[in-house]
């Protein structure tokens, strides 16, 4: 009876030891070190998107960037604004829907829509933890790309570490009406500048008007090709895109709509930016909530403060990750 009763054991034996043997190279898989330098393709949402993973160990915490535009590419530069972050992060560029690889890969077959990209970040975040084995991310977002990044901040707080929100779209109804009184007024003796600043409606009702702003924002700025013929021929095309896209940001008002948030949140903003408003996303920073929260003030950096101060920009992420409390700091 005894041998028996030991055979019968051995069934459940071998099943334990077994399912502890898994368990135990399950454990080993999640630290083995990967090198990635590569350019996935992945089905997103009914077409191939574009990432570009690169890290020296796959088992830093991930750090995806969302682009500026809508309609840009930061992965040609990525080199020169993460030269310090490829220590402590594996660093993730993504070309999002109608940009870059992206579009070279396959246009978009429907009118893009911030529905649509919504659902798109959503994804590309899934994919990512899935593909790199971690259950959240770090996640920056570049003007437009603060679009995509608050609604993750706002929907789905527990796929990420925290938030990097840099020059980002807070209330751009209000933005575009300030930029355009600041327009007005520095072009009040340029006849060209006054008459088309003069025809500009907010909310926009034409392309136009927006592309009347940011002809001014860039000549002010010292981009004299914001002028040419060519500007304004490469500026209309991508309205034909991208205008319905903006014309939905205009309904943007989180100071309404999210004033408290269940993830960590710095902000980082160019002293000198008119475009999306320094003075609208500071006063943002105040009323928020959140776990932890810091804002960060570029005194030499405009709109674009990876290209301003890329250096500076790195160096106040890394810094994010040793900050325990609500603070507020400077760029330098």
């Amino acid at each position: 009876m005894k041998k028996r009763s030991f055979l019968l054991l051995l069934p459940l034996l071998f099943q334990v030891y077994a399912g502890n043997a898994q368990h135990t190279q399950r454990q080993l898989s999640t630290v083995i070190s990967r090198q990635i330098d590569t350019l996935l393709m992945p089905d997103i949402e009914g077409i191939k998107q574009a990432l570009e993973i690169k890290t020296d160990d796959s088992n830093k915490p991930v750090l995806l960037f969302l682009s500026g535009g809508p309609g840009s590419s930061m992965m040609p530069a990525a080199s020169s604004f993460t030269s310090l972050l490829k220590t402590k992060f594996t660093l993730v560029q993504w070309d999002q829907r109608d940009a870059g690889k992206t579009l070279a890969l396959n246009p978009s077959p429907t009118q893009p829509s911030v529905a649509q990209m919504k659902r798109d970040t959503y994804q590309v975040i899934r994919f990512l933890t899935k593909e790199l084995n971690q259950e959240k991310i770090y996640l920056a977002g570049s003007s437009w790309g603060n679009v995509l990044g608050f609604y993750m901040v706002e929907k789905h707080p527990e796929l990420l570490h925290g938030y990097f929100a840099v020059n980002p779209v807070i209330s751009q109804l209000a933005s575009e009406q300030e930029l355009l009184e600041i327009l007005r007024t520095h072009f009040k003796e340029d006849p060209l500048a006054s008459k088309e600043l003069a025809s500009v409606t907010i909310p926009f009702e034409k392309d136009e008007d927006l592309f009347y702003l940011r002809k001014w924002l860039f000549y002010k700025e010292g981009k004299k090709y914001a002028t040419s013929d060519e500007f304004k021929n490469g500026f209309l095309k991508w309205s034909a895109t991208w205008s319905p896209v903006w014309n939905e940001v205009m309904a943007i008002d989180l100071p309404k709509t999210l004033k408290k948030v269940k993830c960590p949140i710095y902000f980082f903003v160019g002293k000198n930016d008119i475009q999306t408003s320094s003075t609208i996303t500071q006063n943002y920073f105040q009323v928020i909530k959140a776990p932890r929260k810091s804002l960060f003030v570029f005194e030499n950096s405009g709109h674009q403060i990876h290209k301003d101060e890329p250096e500076k920009l790195q160096k106040a992420i890394l810094q994010t990750l040793e900050i325990k409390g609500s603070t507020i700091t400077g760029g330098d």
